[in-house]
C-alpha cells in the first residue's frame, strides 16, 4: 500500500497499475492481485487504512467524535476530521472515486461514513431526509473538489465552509 501511495503522490492515479505497484513494492504482480483483486480494490484498501483511525474514534466513548458527545458535536467533529483527512489524501480519494465510478457508494469506507452521518442527522433533525442530506454533506469531500478548494493552501477556509454548509442544511448545529 505504501508503494501505491508513493505512485499516487508522484504521478497521479493514471500512473498506478498492479504491475507498477508490484514493481515498486518488490513483489510479484500475482501477490498484489491476490491481496487486492484489482486496482479498485487496492485504492479501496488504502483509503480504508487511512480512514481506520477516524472510524475507530466514532465508535469509542471519548468526545468530540465518540458516543459520549451530543450528536451535534459529534457531527461537527466528524465533518471537521473528514475535511482534514480529505485534504491530506485528496489524490487517493479522487483515484478511488474514479476507480469505483460504477458504484462508488457501495465502497465500504463511504458506506461507513454515510451510515454515521445519516444516524447523527436522524438524531439532530428527525424530520429531515437524513439519507439524502448525508449524501449531500459527503459530496463536499469529493477528491478533485478538495484538491481545487485547497490548492492555494486555504485549508481552514475549506473546513469552515464544510461546517457552514452543514449549518445551512440542518440549522445552526451549535444551537441544536
Amino acid at each position: 500500500m505504501r508503494a501505491t501511495e508513493e505512485l499516487l503522490t508522484s504521478g497521479g492515479a493514471e500512473h498506478v497499475s498492479l504491475d507498477k505497484v508490484a514493481a515498486a513494492a518488490g513483489v510479484g504482480k500475482g501477490t498484489v492481485f491476490r491481496r487486492f483483486g484489482s486496482r479498485t480494490g487496492l485504492f479501496q484498501a488504502l483509503l480504508a487504512e487511512r480512514a481506520a483511525q477516524l472510524l475507530y474514534a466514532i465508535h469509542q466513548e471519548a468526545a468530540p467524535l465518540g458516543t459520549d458527545a451530543p450528536p451535534c458535536e459529534r457531527l461537527l467533529a466528524f465533518l471537521g476530521a473528514l475535511a482534514d483527512l480529505s485534504r491530506r489524501h485528496f489524490a487517493l480519494i479522487a483515484a478511488r472515486e474514479r476507480a469505483c465510478a460504477d458504484d462508488e457508494f457501495a465502497d465500504p469506507t463511504y458506506q461507513g461514513w454515510h451510515t454515521h452521518v445519516r444516524g447523527l442527522i436522524q438524531h439532530v433533525r428527525p424530520e429531515l431526509d437524513a439519507d439524502f442530506l448525508a449524501h449531500m454533506l459527503l459530496a463536499a469531500f469529493d477528491g478533485e473538489l478538495v484538491r481545487r478548494l485547497t490548492a492555494e493552501g486555504d485549508r481552514p477556509r475549506y473546513r469552515q465552509s464544510v461546517r457552514d454548509m452543514a449549518d445551512l442544511m440542518l440549522g445552526p448545529l451549535d444551537r441544536l
